[in-house]
């Protein structure tokens, strides 16, 4: 145990003690790219979960199918800076708290916000909060991101060793099933079910390789033996990007004027998709290096702030957005101006709301 804990501590000062601030850069584009998909939502879902078909829904199919990538690069950020896990009581101290508690305050406060703005009624809005540790409201369905980095914190003390110690190669088995696993919503094109499926049974083969726990050990795989800036991590980074953006954008567009439902429509909008998870690793390899020369201007010590107050921009960011959307909207004529305009405006507006709200006492538990 001395010898793994000794590894354990040398691992973590020689990823710990220089700042990448690569990470802060894919921190900050992953918050953005939340925004401008909800905002991209305005455009292209209609009452009930009808597709919309226009040219703004086109727009939005050609813009946000890069933007897919959001909510994996933020796993993959978790997931890179989760381990090592000495000792889980702290860990879970730390993380839940964290995550937790300004999830909850916020899950209250977007009840009472579409109480307060006509959305619901108080009975109903105070029975949401009465689910908080149920499910999400579904006026607040952007929360759902929280349960699943939870499950995966939960899951984590279990696997720690064996992200750390296992062999390159027992890792690149593990990633190849998962990718595999990440085909299957292609695969059921052809046959619906597969390896096991069946009505009554949904656990098939690689049921336990697929989902978000892939990307974690992809960011720590990386970490472990990709760290280092290598000529191949642009080249490579660049052809995933490419080849997963027109997956996800050319299959989107194509189905836009057939699918009646956003369900069917986003296939290839899936976070669990082979293409979309190209796109994120793609991203990561080619921005998880970058650094500065003066690491003590504005630019860069405001890059640092918004990274570290991400979090609370993504809790907060769907009130600002629809007030924004509501104020810019009538105002342009074409998405293609529209959705970075009011992605941008919000999440600049967002930030400053978080900023504000860090100098309370007890901040913490609000932004993260």
């Amino acid at each position: 145990m001395c010898g793994i804990s000794a590894r354990y501590t040398s691992m973590t000062e020689i990823t710990t003690n220089k700042r990448h601030y690569g990470f802060d850069v894919l921190r900050v584009l992953a918050c953005y790219m939340v925004m401008q998909i909800h905002t991209g939502e305005f455009y292209y879902i209609g009452n009930g979960g009808a597709v919309i078909n226009s040219p703004d829904s086109h727009m939005v199919g050609w813009y946000n199918s890069a933007f897919r990538a959001c909510v994996p690069l933020f796993v993959m950020l978790s997931g890179y800076f989760m381990f090592p896990i000495i000792d889980t009581g702290a860990f879970f101290k730390k993380r839940l708290s964290r995550v937790a508690i300004p999830f909850v305050l916020w899950s209250v406060l977007y009840a009472f916000y579409y109480y307060f703005t006509g959305g619901t009624s108080l009975q109903t809005a105070l029975i949401n909060i009465c689910k908080i540790p149920v499910n999400y409201g579904v006026e607040v369905g952007h929360l759902w991101f929280v349960y699943m980095l939870l499950g995966i914190y939960l899951f984590a003390p279990l696997i720690s060793a064996w992200v750390q110690t296992c062999s390159r190669r027992n890792m690149e088995f593990y990633l190849l099933l998962w990718v595999i696993a990440f085909s299957v919503p292609y695969i059921h094109l052809i046959f619906p079910a597969i390896l096991g499926e069946c009505y009554w049974n949904h656990t098939p083969t690689l049921y336990y390789f697929s989902g978000f726990l892939g990307y974690v050990i992809l960011a720590n795989y990386i970490k472990r033996f990709h760290l280092q800036p290598k000529p191949w991590n642009y080249a490579v980074g660049a052809l995933l990007i490419i080849v997963g953006y027109f997956i996800t954008a050319y299959v989107f567009e194509t189905r836009l004027a057939t699918e009646k439902s956003t369900d069917a429509l986003e296939l290839t909008w899936g976070f669990e998709t082979i293409n979309v998870a190209m796109i994120a690793a793609g991203i990561f390899l080619i921005l998880k290096n970058i650094s500065f020369q003066n690491t003590s201007s504005f630019g860069i010590k405001l890059l640092s702030d918004v990274s570290a107050k991400s979090y609370g921009m993504y809790l907060a960011h769907i009130m600002i957005l629809i007030a924004v959307h509501n104020w810019l909207d009538p105002h342009f004529v074409s998405a293609a101006v529209k959705l970075p305009l009011i992605a941008g405006v919000t999440f600049v507006l967002t930030y400053l709301l978080i900023k504000a709200l860090s100098y309370l006492p007890k901040s913490k538990w609000l932004v993260g």
